[in-house]
């Protein structure tokens, strides 16, 4: 019986030290409190039904008394006692949890044992310290600060080394080390060296790294609500399909800022993933392989465009997009022409019909399709298509614009068509009236 009374008070001062290293509230499901245990570092109180760290170490601290007193009857009496109350109790056990897992485990335990919830405040800790180190990586950083871009050679040396690959203006690779006013980077599939002059690191990448980087949701769940503000109860603005992609405008707690086609809203972190995105360098096999693929696309769109396709829909007051492809226009301009024909028509989320109703990557989807080119019904995966133009200074009637959760026709003189809101469906509008993420070209 002295070996149990040892085996609790040992239990009782292990649990007591360990606790004292977390910082933890916790508040007990029952409505009956019995214990309260505040000088282990944690606030927590036992339901009726649990027994107490304090009433161990009492009973044990009884036993021992009776022991030193020759009182042999009155030990066993405590001793079958506290033996009965901790096989009664499932919050203690004969095995002391190592210092490699408590941390991890005994959270667990008191909530199981107590119907406590407890909340961890070095999580809270933990989320910031996340976003400090992630700032401190931006340091690591190698940013071009070029107008068009900088070579990425194989040698520190623009005589012995060979052009590798591209580092485009604002695009980023990651710092090795530095050789004789050389960085040598390591950028998607391309390692190499690039004149330091022509990019920054350190302390100067942190700020443009924020700049140059696009703060990305995206979505995980079926169907996003975006609402009017950070709250369950406040009113839904519009709503996002899965995968999407949102450009986040400020990051608040359990809550994002994002840009869609209805205005600034916000959802709940529980529904996207977020993520910097940064252009890297392109190798100059990748370059080679982008291009004659974009040509082939190119080439294989033209040809289903002339071919003639069916009309959009079973009503003779449409065109079909065979009468729009002539020899004097090109094909982009051909998708603008066809495209405004259905201004004035329904949006409806997730639809595909150009005269019943489609969203906007529904409507850019269905189309293109007129023209037997098959795109994704998803305004974050149009991002990828065809190839990249610089920029809408650039841009061509029939190229496709994207914005945040939105995507868009060129149709020239800065203006676009797009399946906008329910309030106003299909339109026109300026193509500058939100900030622009991409423009891709198809044909």
């Amino acid at each position: 019986m002295k070996k149990a009374s040892k085996q609790l008070m040992a239990l009782s001062v292990v649990a007591a030290i360990t606790f004292s290293s977390l910082s933890i509230d916790a508040y007990a499901s029952s409505n009956k409190v019995t214990s309260v245990l505040p000088q282990a570092g944690i606030t927590y109180a036992l339901g009726n039904n649990q027994v107490s760290l304090s009433n161990l170490q009492q009973s044990a601290s009884e036993e021992a008394s009776d022991a030193e007193s020759k009182e042999e009857s009155s030990v066993e009496s405590a001793s079958s006692t506290a033996e009965k109350d901790i096989e009664a109790s499932s919050a203690v056990t004969n095995e002391t949890p190592s210092a490699s897992t408590i941390t991890d485990n005994i959270l667990k335990d008191i909530q199981n044992a107590t119907g406590a919830v407890i909340s961890n405040k070095e999580g809270n800790e933990g989320e910031e310290s996340e976003e400090v180190s992630e700032e401190e990586s931006f340091k690591s950083l190698v940013i071009a600060k070029v107008n068009d871009y900088v070579n990425v050679r194989d040698l520190p040396s623009e005589e012995d080394g060979e052009i590798i690959g591209k580092l485009y203006d604002k695009s980023v690779g990651y710092f090795i080390e530095e050789e004789n006013g050389w960085y040598k980077i390591k950028s998607g599939s391309v390692e190499g060296y690039v004149k330091a002059e022509y990019c920054v690191t350190g302390e100067d990448a942190v700020e443009l790294a924020k700049e140059v980087g696009t703060r990305i949701a995206t979505v995980t769940t079926t169907t996003l609500k975006v609402r009017s503000g950070p709250g369950l109860d406040q009113e839904v603005l519009g709503l996002v399909p899965i995968e999407d992609e949102l450009v986040v405008e400020e990051e608040l707690d359990g809550w994002v800022k994002v840009s869609i086609e209805e205005g600034d809203g916000y959802v709940s972190l529980d529904y996207v993933t977020l993520s910097t995105e940064f252009v890297e360098a392109e190798s100059k096999a990748e370059e080679e392989a982008r291009l004659a693929k974009e040509k082939a696309a190119r080439e294989a769109a033209n040809a289903a465009a002339k071919t003639g396709t069916s009309k959009s829909s079973g009503s003779s007051s449409y065109n079909a997009a065979s009468s729009y492809t002539t020899a004097t226009s090109s094909i982009g301009s051909a998708v603008a022409q066809f495209a405004q024909q259905f201004v004035g028509n329904p949006y409806v989320y997730g639809g595909t019909s150009l005269t019943n109703g489609a969203d906007c990557s529904g409507f850019v989807m269905s189309v293109y399709a007129n023209f037997g080119v098959s795109l994704p019904h998803s305004s974050g995966a149009d991002r990828s298509v065809g190839s990249a133009v610089d920029g809408l200074a650039n841009a061509q009637p029939g190229d496709i614009i994207c914005y945040s959760g939105h995507v868009a026709i060129y149709i020239g003189n800065g203006q676009i068509v797009h399946a906008s809101t329910a309030k106003t469906g299909i339109k026109i509008s300026s193509a500058d009236y939100r900030t622009v993420l991409a423009v891709r070209r198809i044909f």
